[in-house]
């Protein structure tokens, strides 16, 4: 199979970004805007090989995009995009063809890859267009009396009659390998930014009978490029509503998809309702008839059916079985796992616990390093003490436990099966099956005892 070389332009330092990060490692959707290119990349089945032309931070760069198919060229002076490319002439596969993509530019789809790559042949390459109804800062497309594509001519060396075209160059082109090769040395910087322009690759192929065609995205927020914040937050909502219409035509409905946040891969069954500002970040699964309060945050979970998230919640890593009722205003941290039935409650915390089917830790409790068996009631207030200052230890409670509001159980400890710990109890050593555990201080009443009063200022 021949391969497929994608040079992806990121040497830029992205002035107008105000920002000490290079421009294509700044993120949309949680993920760079290098990143999003890559992996579009990375979807095609065919043979790939990166070549990343790196300049401003190549360093950070490089650590982020380390792989087996990927090499890094830098460009150390910014002379162009036709230099950029031919920084990889280098490392090019002779015998493959060349896709030019710019890191940037994060939201091409695979589709349209591969309909650039249909294109290419011996006597064609292929050249992503776009119309716009404001083209102005683009490169404008020309075309002869055939309306075959002739030439691209950039703003600032067009006539003002070349300015009114709406048909506009990406940037975006694939061709022969063996032709770039050949072609990319005739590039010459007479024009009015004396820059090496990759877009004069065009006018060189029709003068060698190369046809240029031209393919289309499905829309133009696939080219659209980034150099600046404003740029940067408009692209993020362009695909975050692409993320809730793709989300709503699987069956899930959102209160409002302008206020909605995925950042990652969200798997959603059906007749799912998500409130407004909740956030997704990473892997996480949502079972089917999942109701989701607002301005939640899951991360990295997996949520089964039937399950209901109130308002304010946070789960981070976690599993949550079906029919399970969490929050208001919980947090479940990495390891968490619920059964079936269970209810984590208002301002409750937990980590590294199991919690079986049936189980309740209704509010204003720490239960972490903690295994629950069925049906335990953790009262209001209960704070399972994992850590020594040393390490962690494990908490115990199996089935049918009830453990009173405000306790304390102080870890490694158990408490076997039908065990009932007394409201304000500190609890250090193992509680035997079906008994009662008071660790408290003994209640003493002081007769007469007088409320201490309130000092005048004569008396300070």
């Amino acid at each position: 199979m021949t391969q497929t070389n994608f040079v992806i332009l990121a040497a830029g330092k992205g002035t107008r970004m105000r920002s000490n990060v290079p421009k294509v490692l700044h993120k949309i959707a949680g993920r760079s805007m290098l990143g999003h290119v890559v992996d579009a990349v990375d979807s095609l089945s065919s043979d790939v090989k990166k070549i990343i032309v790196t300049g401003h931070g190549a360093a950070l760069v490089e650590e982020q995009f380390q792989s087996g198919d990927t090499v890094f060229v830098e460009q150390r002076e910014q002379l162009g995009t036709g230099h950029a490319v031919q920084m990889a002439l280098p490392v090019l596969d002779n015998h493959g063809v060349v896709v030019v993509l710019y890191g940037d530019v994060p939201l091409i789809k695979p589709s349209t890859i591969e309909a650039m790559l249909e294109v290419v042949s011996d006597t064609q390459m292929g050249l992503l267009t776009v119309h716009l109804d404001n083209p102005h800062g683009y490169g404008r497309i020309v075309r002869n009396n055939d309306a075959a594509i002739q030439s691209i001519v950039e703003q600032k060396d067009a006539t003002q009659e070349q300015l009114k075209i709406t048909e506009v160059n990406t940037g975006v082109l694939a061709l022969q390998a063996h032709q770039l090769r050949q072609w990319l040395p005739q590039i010459t910087n007479d024009n009015a930014q004396k820059e090496y322009y990759l877009t004069d690759l065009i006018a060189i192929a029709c003068s060698q009978g190369v046809e240029v065609v031209s393919v289309n995205p499905d829309s133009a927020v696939e080219v659209e490029g980034v150099n600046n914040r404003q740029q940067l937050s408009r692209l993020e909502r362009d695909y975050q509503h692409q993320m809730a219409v793709k989300l709503m035509q699987s069956g899930t409905s959102l209160a409002d998809p302008a206020r909605f946040d995925q950042r990652g891969k969200l798997v959603a069954g059906t007749d799912n309702f998500i409130d407004v500002n909740c956030v997704f970040e990473g892997d996480v699964t949502l079972g089917n008839n999942v109701s989701i309060g607002p301005n939640c945050m899951i991360i990295d979970s997996v949520i089964g059916d039937d399950v209901e998230i109130k308002a304010n919640t946070v789960i981070d890593s976690a599993r949550v079985g079906d029919h399970a009722v969490i929050g208001p205003f919980a947090r479940l941290r990495p390891g968490t796992e619920l059964a079936a039935n269970t209810k984590v409650g208002n301002f409750v915390e937990t980590k590294k616990a199991i919690v079986g089917q049936g189980s309740k830790i209704n509010h204003l409790s720490y239960v972490g390093d903690a295994t629950l068996g069925d049906n335990v009631n953790i009262g209001a207030g209960t704070i399972t003490c994992n850590y020594d200052g040393v390490n962690k230890h494990q908490t115990e409670l199996n089935d049918n436990v009830f453990v009173g509001s405000n306790s304390t159980l102080v870890a490694p400890v158990t408490v076997e099966s039908g065990g009932f710990v007394a409201a304000g109890s500190t609890v250090t050593t193992k509680v035997p099956s079906d008994s009662l555990a008071v660790g408290r201080a003994k209640q003493r009443n002081i007769e007469g005892w007088k409320r201490p009063a309130k000092q005048t200022k004569d008396d300070k």
